[in-house]
Order: C-alpha cells, then sequence, then structure tokens
C-alpha cells in the first residue's frame, strides 16, 4: 500500500495538481478572451478594416490556458510514468500539488485582467491603427506575471521534486 497523504495518494495529489492548473489557467484564458471579443467585436461592427490589428489583442489572454496546459502536461513527465505511478508517495504528489499552485492562481487572475486591459487598448486600435504596436504592450505587461508564475512552477519541478523522484525510482 502505498503511503497517502492528508487521505489521497501521491498520484491523486498530482492529478489534483494538473486539473488545478490547466482549469485556472483556461478559466482566466476564457474571461479575458470574451472581455476584450466583446469591445473588438463593437469595433468590427464599425470598422471591420480593424480586424487584422485586433485579433492578437484578443489572442493574447489565450496564453495564460497554454501555461496551464503546459503544466498539467509536465505533471506528467515529473511523475516518470516508467517509474509506476502508483508507487508516487502521497507527500511527493503533494508537493507536485503545490508546484502547481502558482501557474493557477496567477494565470486564473491575469488571464482576466489581461483581457480588461486588451479591451482598453482595443481603444487605441479603434481611434489610430497606427497605435496597434503600442497597444500590445499594455497586456504584455500582466503577461510577464504570467510567465514568472510559469518559470516558478517549472523550476520546483526540476530542481525540487524531480530529484526526489529521481531517488525514489532508483
Amino acid at each position: 500500500m502505498v503511503e497517502a497523504f492528508g487521505g489521497l495518494s501521491g498520484l491523486h495529489w498530482a492529478l489534483l495538481g494538473a486539473a488545478v492548473a490547466v482549469i485556472g489557467g483556461g478559466a482566466g484564458s476564457g474571461m479575458g478572451i470574451t472581455y476584450v471579443a466583446n469591445v473588438a467585436g463593437g469595433i468590427l461592427t464599425e470598422m471591420p478594416e480593424r480586424f487584422g490589428p485586433l485579433l492578437p489583442l484578443v489572442v493574447i489572454p489565450g496564453t495564460q490556458g497554454i501555461y496551464g496546459f503546459i503544466t498539467g502536461v509536465l505533471v506528467i513527465f515529473i511523475m516518470e510514468p516508467s517509474a509506476g505511478w502508483a508507487a508516487l508517495p502521497g507527500a511527493l504528489g503533494f508537493q507536485i500539488f503545490l508546484a502547481c499552485l502558482p501557474v493557477a492562481f496567477v494565470c486564473f487572475v491575469t488571464g482576466a485582467y489581461q483581457g480588461l486591459t486588451a479591451a482598453g487598448a482595443a481603444g487605441m486600435v479603434a481611434k489610430r491603427r497606427e497605435e496597434m504596436g503600442r497597444s500590445l504592450v499594455l497586456p504584455a505587461l500582466v503577461e510577464t506575471y504570467a510567465v514568472l508564475s510559469l518559470i516558478v512552477t517549472i523550476l520546483m519541478f526540476f530542481i525540487v521534486i524531480s530529484p526526489e523522484i529521481s531517488k525514489l525510482a532508483s
């Protein structure tokens, strides 16, 4: 019997972490894209020629969902399938869960706020098409924190957790 932690096996904790990261990133992206798409839709009814410059602003909040997805996939790789997932101790699975939390929470929040920022930037493009490049800088500033959360999660996976799993496998 594999040791449990908080009533869950290591596999369950790890999968819960992956799920929370994917859900948080995806939900944040969904909200963010909705915010900016509503504004862009209004602009496009009057100025359909602005579709090209507005599209990057609509798409940019979607990156948080990608970061959540990357984290979910990394969980599968960090658990080393060849070592036998069922043998993952509860405490180690809980560490994997904790390592997923930066992406889960930060991408949920930044996805929504990036959409709001991009919606404001869409107003710049509506008034002055040539401001498209500058308008991308504003939501990119919010993106910085989503990227930092992904970096922290990756560092926790490969510096803290991976060596522990390697010891377990040997």
